[in-house]
Order: C-alpha cells, then structure tokens, then sequence
C-alpha cells in the first residue's frame, strides 16, 4: 500500500465518520438510514478505500447507544462488505450487473450483523425475532441508501473528471 493510498484511505474514512455523526439521529437505531454508507461503493472501484471506511465506520460507532458491540461487529460488517464489494469491483467494473451485484454486500452484511447487534443489545429473551425484525429494517435502510443514491452513483462517477484524475495521477 502507497502512501498516496493510504491517505486516500484515510479522507474517505474521515468522511464517514464525519457523516455518520452529523446525521447520527438517523444513522443509528433499529430504523436507519446511514447515508455515509453509500461510500461503500467506493471499494469497486479503489479497494485501497475499504480500510478508511473501516476506520470511519469504528470512529463513528463509538457514538452508538449499543455500545463496544455496534463497535466492534459494526464496523466489521463494513469490512466484510466492503471487501466483498472489493473481490465484485476486481472481476468486472464495466457491466451494470457487476455494478446492481456491489451494492448488494452492505445490504446483506448490515442486515444480518447489525440485526443480531441490536436484538442482543435490547431483547437477548426473544433474539431471534427481534434479529429478524431488526436485520430487515437494517437491511431496508441500506438498501435505499445503497440502491437510490449508490447504484446511481456508480453509473456517473466513473465518468467524471475526479475518477480519472484519482486513476492515472494517484495510481488509485
């Protein structure tokens, strides 16, 4: 890892951060809508961004209500997901069914991790219902976030003069 990618790195993580935190009341919670997760789409394209939305996911979990769980599995949900997102972007970052295939990882990661964090944090007696309930609601919110603003995204950014710059200047 570069220099030039570890900072890259670095400023999309504290752009998470940043994100979550100033839209916490809707960044948190059974019902979420964590707008910074649209930058999940950003390992398709610069693998190298996996590692900042790590860090900004843990940065910004310390203000979850749920505690060193949402912490810990929080933030390694954002991993898994974007290293999968990662592994999708390597085999094909032209066709739009690789594209509608990656913004699949968080949705599915969050659902289910974050799901399980807050039916263990607020109903352990009845933790696999409220898994369900919780992971779906999770997941609708991820889903909005990563299929209305992320795919759309995804089809545009890679056409601007940024991706380009980023690509041959930074070697990202």
């Amino acid at each position: 890892m570069t220099i030039r990618k570890i900072a890259f790195s670095g400023v999309i993580g504290a752009i998470y951060a940043v994100l979550t935190m100033v839209l916490a009341p809707i960044s948190f919670g059974p019902l979420q809508l964590r707008v910074a997760e649209v930058l999940c789409i950003l390992p398709f394209f610069f693998p190298a961004s996996t590692w900042g939305l790590f860090a900004g996911c843990l940065i910004a979990n310390l203000l979850s209500t749920y505690g060193l769980f949402d912490v810990v599995f929080g933030s390694l949900a954002t991993l898994l997901a974007c290293l999968i997102t990662a592994q999708i972007g390597r085999a094909d970052r032209q066709s739009v069914g690789s594209k509608l295939l990656a913004c699949l990882p968080p949705v599915i990661m969050n659902g289910l991790i974050i799901g399980a964090v807050i039916a263990w944090m607020t109903a352990r007696d009845t933790f696999w219902s409220a898994m369900i309930l919780n992971g779906a609601t999770v997941a609708l919110g991820e889903f909005i976030v990563m299929y209305v603003i992320g795919f759309p995204l995804m089809l545009i950014l890679p056409k601007t003069g940024i991706f380009t710059f980023l690509k041959e200047k930074y070697g990202l």
